[in-house]
């Protein structure tokens, strides 16, 4: 199942590859305008054919921020932190149909919290939750998860991004005041505004990021060593809001059209899962209006259609 050689992958990136013309790239964070547009990269790692077969092609050691896709991972450290209970009474399960820093459901709901992990700011909520002593101990926690989830690889985060959001991101601080006057959250919102930008600004390539998505298809259990990273539950909630929530609100039609847990981050890049069997990792920053990349999505469509991905 899947791609299963690097020319086989590249045969799709140059079908697609003309659909980048149609996008662009995210320049309300003015360090992520400097993406070259035409990128398109993928590596598919499979976790089924021995302990790393990985088919890439294309610009594999680009490296992306990880943006809007940390959401996922930080939920994951949070869950095994807090426990379920602690996480979901701050935070809801449902999706929304509003853009994903929108902060219209906050001021509806009924308990003022955020409806899901995948928006903003249920994203700030959980990050919140990262346990630590100090601002400078939570964020060196979810590095150095992040690098676990990579067999140990070290990896940092772009300081130039991180400082760019953190100078641009005045309505994520709008959403972390109202939820600290409702109690969602506590603490020094810069505080917690640093955390969270320099989350977004974690950088790999499209083959870590496959390697990640491959530990969630692998049901939390590291694909090379057999090591157990995440519990199987904490994997399962995660790759459920993938599918209702992690392509913002373009993830009911991408359920629809390609059917597997995926989430996008507004750089260009998707993670994406077969479960029991591939971690994917895509990079074009060329993106569609509603924040997703337009040629990544495209791959994983042809990919669900040629491969029968689907998990529904």
């Amino acid at each position: 199942m899947g791609c299963q050689t690097d020319q086989e992958l590249l045969g799709i990136i140059e079908r697609v590859k003309p659909l980048v013309a149609k996008g662009k790239v995210a320049d309300y964070i003015p360090a992520l305008k400097a993406a070259d547009q035409s990128n398109v990269s993928a590596a598919v790692f499979h976790i089924t054919r021995g302990s790393d077969v990985c088919v890439s092609a294309g610009d594999i050691e680009q490296k992306f921020t990880l943006q809007s896709i940390s959401k996922v991972l930080v939920l994951a450290l949070a869950l095994i932190d807090q426990g379920y209970t602690n996480v979901f009474q701050k935070v809801g399960m449902e999706p929304t149909g509003d853009p994903y820093n929108s902060m219209i459901k906050l001021e509806t709901s009924s308990h003022s919290k955020p409806l899901n992990p995948m928006i903003n700011a249920g994203a700030l909520a959980v990050t919140s939750m990262v346990n630590g002593n100090s601002p400078d101990e939570r964020w060196h926690r979810i590095l150095h998860f992040v690098q676990c989830l990579l067999g140990g690889k070290a990896i940092g985060y772009n300081k130039e991004v991180a400082d760019s959001e953190f100078k641009t991101t005045d309505l994520n601080r709008s959403l972390c005041y109202f939820m600290k006057q409702h109690g969602v959250i506590d603490g020094d919102v810069d505080e917690l505004i640093d955390i969270y930008t320099k989350q977004c600004a974690i950088e790999m390539n499209c083959l870590d990021l496959s390697r990640i998505a491959a530990v969630f298809a692998n049901n939390g259990r590291d694909p090379q060593s057999g090591n157990i990273l995440i519990e199987e539950e904490i994997a399962r909630i995660c790759k459920t809001f993938m599918v209702t929530c992690g392509m913002y609100n373009a993830s009911g039609e991408f359920a629809i059209k390609v059917g597997i847990p995926a989430k996008s981050g507004v750089s260009g890049g998707i993670m994406a899962v077969v479960p029991g069997k591939l971690g994917i990792g895509i990079f074009s920053p060329a993106l569609d209006e509603r924040g997703n990349s337009i040629a990544g999505a495209e791959i994983l469509k042809i990919m669900a259609e040629e491969y029968h991905f689907s998990i529904f």
